[in-house]
This record gives structure tokens, C-alpha cells and sequence, in this order.
């Protein structure tokens, strides 16, 4: 494997959501502490499960890892690291200045980009704090999906700037006062990423033609920071001698090996590693380290399984329901890298081919719909919420109402106020909120941000609503976003999973999250599941006989209503695909 190759000290595994990262950066940790080093695992996504690869309670601090030596683990954890963040900036002026003062600060800490910046703070501390990484000699970083990383990478620069303009002010990073050594320490850690004697960067993919472009994305953009040292690793590629076997498992394979022969021209000039299959899930210390160059075992390999069929309703039994409403809001929401932009697209078409007026969206900065529509369609309306598109059209509309009347000092020092990170928070969810209110007469799809990022937009506009009640009072009449998601009638949250151990318990978590939220989800939709194909090729008849314990979990302990989506021979890519795959039995 070249991205093992003479390993810096810092490897930073990154992609789009779903593609094995955290396997892969588990393994590489695992190889590395087995050569007697002392290894750092830290998990910087907010929807970490790096503790159940390993089986251990990890969590917001060092933990080691027993069952390998030399290896230790921590999960920075986006809440509790914001509820430190805010207890070491408000902690020592409580009872010192006014109650509501105090209180003003904390509001002004309360939202989603102060959970950002202090996970972010944690993250750039284990770059640059010497005593605090001193016994480790090599650190692996699991990162949040493409989109999330990128925007955290770029902070550094962002606050940078605003700090230098606004010297006096506050934001949601608090007092801005002497922080010039926290901008210094968050532009040293960019500068360790930047260095490729270092920090490897690890860009994860699979063998398909929309996460190898997203890839290519992700390198340009990491580039235009700085950050050369990449490498690529396309992991779960079907051996060659398992599309002998039958039709399907043919089609898998042509289709993956045309992915990679006409991959980006940049993905070329970079170090390529393939990771093959495995027959396993990646859950446990032995599975890890058969991951990296390890074999299946094989009179595993040769077992026959007798699969007992799934039945379960094809996702078309679903869009026939929420056909039945006329307009509403349909949110897909789930794990990076479960389907949820294809299966969004897929109710979207078949909605509109019932005649209903459709907005197919977006909020996964990585997300790219119109490369999976590949065409247009009578009735639907696709868009994107873009966050610098939705930040620069905020500040122009703050500046044309709240800045049309004020003088020259007045209106620079509005300005200087919008280049903070957190207007993008503020922009973000407004376009949210007038995307949702479409749903009123039509029906709007939403292709949801991975776990972590979609649950931080839920907390803004969790906060928004209490801001709304609080000045309303109890006796007012009002309409909030959350209201609306709260509503049953009015949205319909539909939690995408694939029939494996760690997207189901990702999904369980996410569904209590939402609860705890008011909102409770629809249906789960179970995508790409072997376990109903009549596959003849012994290593995926293995992997749809791990299937089927998932599919009964949330059958019966999870789901209220549920679909499958069977895996397709042809990537679901254009609207006749799409249109197949929303009518396909299962």
C-alpha cells in the first residue's frame, strides 16, 4: 500500500461520507501500533463510531484501545467540546459582570457555528500543543465528510481576516480581544497539514463514477489550501474472480473497473491504492487487520448460504403514500455515503411523472444532484442550498436594509460585522426555512448533509424557535421551521440505511437524536441490499447473509414503515433509472 509508505507523523483520512474512512484509518492505526509505535486515533466527525468498530466506550477523551497495544483513541465530541468552550469564556465572568450581560454572551455562543469552532479548537490542539501529543508518534485523523472537513480547513483563513478587522468586536467565537495566539495556532495547524514531511492526506473512495469526481473535487480544493501531500485509496473494489459467477455480480465489476479507468485526469497524477472487498464487516480488531492486504478465509469464502427472502415493500409503496397528501416535505436524512442524493431523486421523479409540482434540494455541500439526474423533467424544479452563494446574498440584503441609512463608520462597521463565519450559519438556515415553506403548495424532497452537519442545522433552527417563543409569548399565534418538521402532516423524515452493523446503529442514533427533537421520523429505507438477489457469486451471497440480521433489526426494533431498494446492475444515474429504481420490487 504506497499511502503506508514511510508514514509521516500525522495521516489524515478524508472523502465523501460512506466509503470507509473510519475502516480504513482504524486499520491503518491498528498496522502502525503493531509496528511498537504509540498511535493516536482521533475521530473529528460528529457522527463518530469509531468506539463501535472497536467495541469500546471512547468518547471525549484518551482511551486506550486494550485489545491493541500501543494504540489509544478519542472521539472529539462537537457538544461537549461547544459546552467547554463556552464554561472557559463565560466561567470567569460570571458574577463579575451583569446577569444579562452574561446572559447575552451566552446566547451569542448558543448556536451551531460555536459547536464548529470549538470542535475545530479541539482538533487544531492536537496539531500544535507539543505536551499534548508528546508520547504518541503517530496520530491518524477520521474526518467528517468531504463537505464538513473543507469548511473546518478553511476557518483558519476566515477568522483571520475578521479578526484583523474587527479587533474590539465579539461573535460567536466569543470576545475577539487577544485572540490573536488562538489565529496563530489555528493558522500553525493549517500550516502542519500543509506540510507533506508532516502530514499524508488520504483521500477515501469507491470504485464509482460520482464519489471518484467528488474526490477529484476534494483534492483541487484541498490543493488551493495548500495541502499537497494526497494520496488516494479506492477501497471495497470486487475481485476480478467473483464476476465469473453470475450476472450481477459481472455488472458490479465492469461497472466499478470503467469508474476507475476513466477517473479524473488529477486523481491519475496522485499515489492510487485498491482495497479489495471483503466478505466481512468492518467491526472488531480482527476484522481491521484483515482489511489492509489480509485474506478472506477460505472455507469462509466457499460457504453456501441459503438466503430467506426479504420481504419488504419496494420503495413505490412509500411515494404512494406521500402522494396521497399533495405537497409536503419529504427529508432524507442518514450516514454519509447510504444513497440518500439517489433515493432523494428517485421520489422527486416519481412524484413529478404523478403530475405533482416538485422541488428536488439540497444541504450536502458535497452533494451534486444534477449529476444524477443527468437530464431535466416536467413538474420538478431542482436546487441547491450553496453556502457561499446563500452568505454573499444575506449581505447584500443586510446592507441594502439595515445599512442603507447609516453613515460611512456606520456601514463599515456592518460589514465588518457580516465577514464573520457565523453569518454563514445565519444564511444557511434562512434558505432552509424559505425552501421548507414551498412545501405549503408542493411537495419539496430535501437530500439532507450527513448526520453530524444535518443535526447542526437542526440546532439552529431548534434555536431559532425558542428565540421566536420566547419573544411571541404563550398566548401568540406563529408558524417556526421546527414547528413545521415537528409536524407529521406536513413533513415526512425518512431515515436512509444500508443492511450493515454500523449504518443501522448509525441511523438508531440519529432517530433518537431527531426524537429528542420532536421529530419523529417516517419510514426507513434499507438501499442497496444484496439480501433479495439471486447472486451465485460466493463473496456477496456472504455479504447478503450479513444482511439480513440488520434488515430484521429494523424491522422490528426500529422502523414504523419500511422499504427496500435492491442493489442495482446499472448506477441509478438519469431520470429512467431513477424511475426504475422508485417502482422496483424488492
Amino acid at each position: 500500500m504506497e499511502f503506508l509508505q514511510h508514514p509521516p507523523r500525522y495521516l489524515f483520512f478524508t472523502g465523501k461520507g460512506g466509503v470507509g474512512k473510519t475502516s480504513i484509518a482504524c486499520a491503518t492505526a491498528i498496522q502502525l501500533a503493531e509496528t511498537g509505535k504509540n498511535v493516536l486515533l482521533v475521530s473529528t466527525d460528529p457522527a463518530s463510531n469509531v468506539g463501535q468498530v472497536f467495541s469500546v466506550d471512547i468518547g471525549n477523551r484518551i482511551t486506550p484501545i486494550r485489545a491493541v497495544p500501543h494504540l489509544s483513541a478519542l472521539e472529539i465530541d462537537p457538544e461537549a467540546a461547544a459546552h467547554a468552550y463556552r464554561e472557559r469564556l463565560v466561567g470567569p465572568v460570571r458574577g463579575v459582570l451583569p446577569d444579562d450581560v452574561v446572559k447575552g454572551i451566552e446566547e451569542s455562543l448558543s448556536g451551531a457555528c460555536t459547536t464548529e469552532i470549538a470542535a475545530f479548537d479541539e482538533f487544531t490542539a492536537l496539531l500544535t500543543n507539543a505536551a499534548l501529543t508528546a508520547d504518541y508518534q503517530h496520530i491518524v485523523f477520521d474526518t467528517a465528510p468531504t463537505g464538513h472537513t473543507i469548511r473546518l480547513l478553511q476557518l483558519p483563513g476566515a477568522w483571520s481576516g475578521f479578526i484583523a478587522a474587527n479587533p474590539e468586536g465579539s461573535s460567536c467565537l466569543g470576545p475577539l480581544t487577544g485572540l490573536e495566539k488562538q489565529r496563530q495556532r489555528y493558522a500553525a495547524a493549517v500550516e502542519a497539514l500543509a506540510d507533506p514531511e508532516r502530514t499524508r492526506l488520504v483521500l477515501v473512495a469507491r470504485a464509482q463514477k460520482s464519489t471518484l469526481d467528488e474526490v477529484a473535487r476534494t483534492s483541487g480544493e484541498l490543493a488551493a489550501l495548500g495541502l499537497s501531500g494526497q494520496f488516494v485509496v479506492i477501497n471495497g473494489v470486487l475481485p476480478a474472480a467473483e464476476a465469473e459467477h453470475d450476472a450481477l455480480a459481472a455488472a458490479v465489476h465492469r461497472r466499478e473497473q470503467t469508474a476507475i479507468a476513466e477517473m479524473p485526469a488529477a486523481l491519475h497524477r496522485l499515489p492510487v491504492d485498491q482495497l479489495p472487498l471483503k466478505a466481512f464487516n468492518m467491526v472488531g480488531v480482527e476484522a481491521l487487520k484483515n482489511l489492509l492486504g489480509g485474506e478472506d478465509d477460505p472455507v469462509l469464502a466457499a460457504a453456501a448460504i441459503a438466503l430467506a427472502p426479504a420481504d419488504l415493500p419496494a420503495l413505490s409503496t412509500l411515494v404512494d403514500e406521500v402522494a396521497q397528501v399533495g405537497h409536503g416535505l419529504v427529508m432524507m436524512m442518514g450516514k454519509g455515503g447510504v444513497g440518500k442524493t439517489t433515493l432523494a431523486a428517485a421520489v422527486a421523479v416519481a412524484l413529478a411523472k404523478r403530475g405533482f409540482p416538485v422541488h428536488l434540494t439540497t444541504s450536502d455541500p458535497a452533494a451534486h444532484l444534477s449529476d444524477t439526474l443527468t437530464g431535466s423533467l416536467d413538474n420538478l424544479e431542482v436546487s441547491r442550498i450553496d453556502p457561499r452563494a446563500e452568505t454573499e446574498r444575506y449581505r447584500q440584503h443586510v446592507l441594502a436594509t439595515k445599512g442603507k441609512d447609516l453613515d460611512a463608520e456606520g456601514r463599515a462597521m456592518l460589514e465588518e460585522d457580516l465577514r464573520s463565519p457565523c453569518t454563514e450559519e445565519i444564511a444557511v438556515f434562512q434558505a432552509f426555512s424559505r425552501i421548507i415553506r414551498d412545501a405549503n403548495k408542493k411537495f419539496v424532497v430535501m437530500d439532507t448533509a450527513p448526520t453530524g452537519h444535518t443535526l447542526l442545522l437542526l440546532d439552529a433552527t431548534g434555536a431559532y424557535h425558542r428565540e421566536v417563543a420566547r419573544h411571541m409569548g404563550a398566548n401568540a399565534h406563529y408558524t417556526t421551521p421546527m414547528m413545521q418538521l415537528q409536524d407529521p402532516e406536513r413533513t415526512k423524515v425518512i431515515i436512509v440505511t444500508l443492511a450493515e452493523t454500523t449504518p443501522v446503529l448509525e441511523a438508531a442514533g440519529l432517530q433518537e437524536d431527531l426524537r429528542r427533537a420532536g421529530i419523529e421520523p417516517w419510514a426507513w429505507l434499507i438501499n442497496n441490499s444484496l439480501a433479495v438477489s439471486k447472486t451465485r457469486s460466493p463473496l456477496l451471497k456472504l455479504r447478503a447473509g450479513h444482511e439480513l440480521a440488520q434488515i430484521e433489526a429494523v424491522r422490528t426494533r426500529h422502523a414504523k414503515r419500511i422499504a427496500l431498494v435492491p442493489i442495482q446492475t446499472e448506477e441509478p444515474v438519469g431520470i429512467e433509472r431513477l424511475q426504475t429504481l422508485a417502482i422496483q420490487q424488492a
